[in-house]
Parts: structure tokens; sequence; C-alpha cells
């Protein structure tokens, strides 16, 4: 169960963020108000947001997720992969040496986003992607089984994250597109097969026992449900147009 999240208020400079999505450029004024509605939910499923300032210097600063790693008593700053995105690590590592005693960090040449880490029960899957390479991931590899983690690096091709495909909905249950719906690192997951049409749906969020899924993919939403999960839908257009999704605004523990 989650009891804390920490996020980051969109910049005004998000129009200049990194994209490969051909969606065109998002709006901040709708932006600011979708970030707003994201927050509530994340209250409602019983979590204390923090929420830091906005920081022009970086336009995809609202992804939060990628700058680090965190659990119950430790934290891992990344390295993200893409260069304009390296300087967001230093506000996040200071509120976090204020939160967590234990702090480990991503060194260079390594490189890793956090969106490419899915926790599942005490195992994690660490995609190796354009933004996370071998070394990053080598080294968090090492740093988990340092903290009594196991892991399992996979490698991502046509999709910017891990979690761009695959979601953990506790209890078992694995959302999934078809890139991953056959791996067999998964088989022994109950699979809920995310339609091409919906893929970006793949990216759900469980918060407590809730689902939030991103408005306009009711295939994906169905079989949620039908699994006995409450979801909240939220709009997250704008921030689709940046590859972003519901993980990636925020860091939960």
């Amino acid at each position: 169960m989650f009891t804390k999240a920490i996020v980051k208020t969109p910049c005004r400079n998000l129009i200049k963020g990194l994209s490969m999505s051909n969606l065109g450029k998002p709006d901040y004024s709708t932006a600011l108000k979708q970030h707003g509605r994201y927050i509530e939910a994340i209250i409602k499923c019983g979590l204390k947001v923090t929420e830091l300032e906005a920081d022009e210097q970086y336009p995809d600063s609202v992804f939060i997720e990628d700058t680090a790693l965190v659990s119950s008593d430790w934290a891992v700053i990344t390295n993200p992969g893409a260069f304009s995105r390296k300087g967001e690590v230093k506000a996040i590592k200071k509120i976090l040496t204020e939160k967590f005693r234990i702090i480990e960090e991503i060194r260079h040449p390594g490189t890793l986003d956090a969106g490419d880490v899915m926790k599942v029960d005490n195992h994690y899957f660490i995609g190796r992607s354009e933004r996370t390479n071998s070394l990053g991931a080598q080294q968090l590899f090492q740093i988990l089984s340092k903290f009594g983690y196991t892991s399992t690096i996979l490698t991502v091709e046509n999709s910017l994250h891990l979690k761009s495909d695959v979601s953990y909905l506790q209890q078992n249950n694995l959302l999934s597109t078809i890139q991953f719906y056959n791996k067999s690192e998964f088989e022994k997951y109950n699979r809920i097969p995310v339609e091409p049409a919906e893929s970006y749906a793949a990216n759900s969020l469980w918060l407590n026992d809730r689902v939030l899924v991103p408005k306009g993919f009711p295939d994906t939403r169905s079989k949620i449900e039908k699994l006995g999960y409450e979801t909240i839908e939220l709009d997250v257009s704008e921030f689709r147009k940046l590859d972003g999704g519901l993980s990636c605004l925020s860091l939960r523990y």
C-alpha cells in the first residue's frame, strides 16, 4: 500500500518537451488542469501528496517518476537517458535526501529512467531501452540485490519505457500490450491483454486497490473493472503528447 507521493507542477516550457508521438504540442493551461485532477485522484486513493514547484529549465520535469526509484526506506537517484533531462535529478535528490536515510545513485556512463522499472511484489523488472542502457540496468540490478530484491532485465523495443507496455495491478494481475504478452518472464502472471488500438492504456496505475486509467480506452477499463478493481478515469491527453503516462507523473511510496 502507498501512503505518500511526490509530484512536480508542469512548467510553461512543457511545450518544448521531448516527444515521438506526433500528436502536437501540449496546451499548458489544459495540462495544468489535468495535473490538478491527477493530484486529486491520488489523494482520493489515500496518499499524502508533496507538490514540487515547476522548473522552467526542464520542460519534461513534470514526469518526475523517471528521476528516482523510491521504496519505504530507500531511494535510488537515476541518471536520465535524455541529455536534456539530466539536470532534473538535482532537485529530486535534495528532497529525497531529506526524506530517506539510504540514497543510492546510478553513475555515468550508466543511464536509467525509472519509467523502465516495474516492481512486482519483491521482484523488479528493469527495461533496457533507448533511455536505460545496459550499464544503468546492471547498476540498478546490483543496488536492488544489496537491498535484498531480485531483478530481471528485459529488452524494450519500439516503446519509450517498459511501463509504456506493462503495468502490475497487484493480485498477480499484469496489464500488457502484445509486445510483452507472450514473454516467458511473465508466464506466471494473469495477463490482461491491451489491444493495439488502446496501447496507451497499458500504462494504468494501481493505487491502493483502485486503478487510475487514462480516459478514452473503454475496452481496457472494462477488463480492469471485471477483475474487481474500482477505476478512476483521468484525461491526460496533454501529457500523452510528450509520451508521458499516468505512472510518469508521480513518485509513490
